[in-house]
């Protein structure tokens, strides 16, 4: 058995989860890569399938950009007991008040109750908290964003959060505080080649405690944005959880009945957040504008070594498409591993599920469309010049932001939007439920949750999530100005339920529909690339040497 590769600066090996370490990138133009050997021509064969199907996976997760992590609230048996670690959530998109920067976003530590104290919420202090971005389409981190933290106690004689009213991140009421240090590390093939520190010890936003306690907790938030050098800003803190969905779908899909819909299963709770905003141009090579975008934690081991525990990059594809015997395994992966999950999305069992409880007909399989929405990028869209198939969240930085986003994304002809990046508002259960039930085939269909937006208004300026729930809220309960979920009537005064409730009402008539910004007959017939030609070419890639990674 090979040696692991281990990173020179960390000592951290690549996770085994069956799959093999990175080769070397082969010398000659256009080669990008080479496929790992495998031990049989079937187990070639199932991989390339495979390649297909990490994404397809995500397909059957949705119409989401490769990664995703998208939306992992407690996805995997290990990590939903490890919530310090836990990613939820990853956006990327450029950033609408700024379109010259890109936005990247990841959560932690789902379900936080605002009122959950007194020790109330804090990031992990040995564990490394990963922005990747693979700006080359070959799904090896090139620039990685790292944040870890720092826990400082004034005064343990007390079980207060905060001894007094606190109006600043440095107040001496502030009895817990946290820091963070920020650093930039830069790979060549793999390999790491720099790490310089954008900030240290830069303050984290607290937990909101409540208005008695934090009487103007917006102020002390905007304390926590720090510039970071050359045009980055950073930020870290507690937030609303973004996400907005009815997660009554493990009920038998919705209550075995359609009508378990309309319920913001997340409204009222926060998660943590750390986010950078960062100039374009210091995020792409050469002229091409597409970049993989991931979020991983690695967690300090009794050895003395990091092992990755938590790994997202589009939404719901390890919640959903992962089967419960691999999501720990896919949580401990790489991207360059993604080949072993490919017969979960070639084959997605979300489908299979709707159809035996609602007698909707799956779309026949293999699912040749959504092998490039979601493994290696659309071409035309979001597809990078040269790619490796993987589960990653794939971003067009030059597309302009949309002046009106549509939360349906690239399917409401908005190209801004999810699966080509994923920005706050889209609304991707829809947009994969849509997909997943055939919608990129032509086979038009309605379904969703029913929850259109989310709880909570966001900001138009960095970091842009909403403000966390205070302490002092009940939880659950709408704010003051908060959009409604969507769980009303339908103009005709149609009953709302999962067939229905993803249509657009205020949609414009006309317009060419829904996919007229997608290259439909790109996705049919380049899917046949990815699942014939495609798995020839990953089947005569010779091995190579291996090579490092962080």
């Amino acid at each position: 058995m090979a040696k692991r590769p281990v990173d020179p600066a960390s000592r951290q090996t690549w996770p085994s989860a069956d799959g093999p370490a990175p080769p070397r990138r082969a010398s000659g133009a256009g080669q990008g890569f080479t496929m790992p050997t495998l031990q049989t021509s079937r187990a070639r064969a199932a991989a390339l399938a495979a390649a297909g199907g990490l994404l397809l996976a995500s397909a059957s997760a949705g119409l989401a950009p490769r990664p995703g992590t998208a939306s992992s609230h407690r996805e995997a048996p290990l990590i939903s007991g490890q919530p310090q670690y836990d990613n939820t959530d990853v956006y990327a998109f450029v950033s609408p008040d700024r379109p010259d920067t890109t936005t990247l976003i990841a959560n932690f530590i789902p379900f936080q109750d605002p009122a959950g104290g007194p020790n109330f919420y804090k990031f992990a202090r040995d564990a490394r908290y990963d922005l990747n971005i693979d700006n080359d389409g070959d799904s090896l981190p090139d620039l990685t964003y790292r944040f870890r933290f720092h826990d400082r106690l004034k005064n343990p004689n007390t079980f207060l959060y905060n001894t007094g009213p606190v109006t600043s991140l440095d107040d001496p009421d502030l009895n817990f505080t946290q820091t963070y240090d920020l650093t930039l590390i830069r790979r060549v093939d793999g390999t790491v080649h720099s790490v310089r520190e954008l900030a240290g010890n830069a303050p984290v936003a607290p937990s909101n405690v409540g208005r008695a306690s934090m009487p103007d907790y917006a102020a002390l938030r905007a304390q926590a944005i720090r510039a970071a050098g050359n045009g980055v800003a950073a930020f870290a803190g507690q937030a609303d959880d973004p996400f907005f969905l009815d997660l009554r779908v493990f009920d038998l899909l919705y209550g075995a009945n359609l009508k378990e819909v309309g319920n913001d299963t997340l409204r009222g709770y926060n998660v943590n957040t750390i986010a950078v905003q960062v100039p374009t141009r210091h995020l792409v090579t050469g002229n091409d504008p597409v970049i993989g975008v991931n979020s991983t934690v690695s967690r300090l081991t009794a050895s003395g070594e990091y092992a990755q525990v938590s790994r997202l990059g589009s939404p719901l594809v390890n919640e959903v498409v992962i089967p419960r015997g691999r999501k720990d395994a896919f949580n401990a992966s790489t991207p360059w591993q993604d080949a072993q999950f490919a017969g979960f999305v070639t084959d997605p069992e979300l489908p299979k599920l709707i159809e035996k409880i609602y007698r909707i007909p799956a779309p026949p399989g293999p699912r040749q469309d959504l092998v490039q929405a979601f493994l290696t990028g659309v071409p035309g869209l979001n597809k990078p010049a040269r790619v490796r198939p993987a589960e990653l969240l794939r971003l067009n930085t030059s597309i302009r932001p949309a002046p009106k986003p549509d939360r349906l994304g690239v399917l409401g002809g908005d190209k801004a939007g999810f699966p080509n990046g994923r920005r706050l508002t889209d609304d991707v259960v829809d947009i994969e439920l849509q997909a997943v039930e055939g919608e990129l085939l032509g086979t038009k269909n309605d379904l969703g949750d029913a929850v259109n937006a989310n709880d909570a208004g966001f900001g138009k300026a960095f970091p842009y999530v909403a403000q966390p729930h205070s302490g002092s809220d009940v939880r659950g309960a709408a704010r003051p100005g908060a959009r409604a979920s969507g769980t009303s009537a339908k103009k005709d005064g149609e009953q709302v339920n999962l067939l229905n409730a993803g249509a657009v009402e205020d949609a414009p008539d006309g317009g060419g529909g829904p996919l007229s910004a997608l290259p439909v007959a790109a996705l049919s017939a380049a899917g046949g690339f990815a699942l014939a030609g495609g798995l020839l070419w990953w089947r005569r890639r010779r091995p190579a040497a291996g090579r490092h990674e962080n």
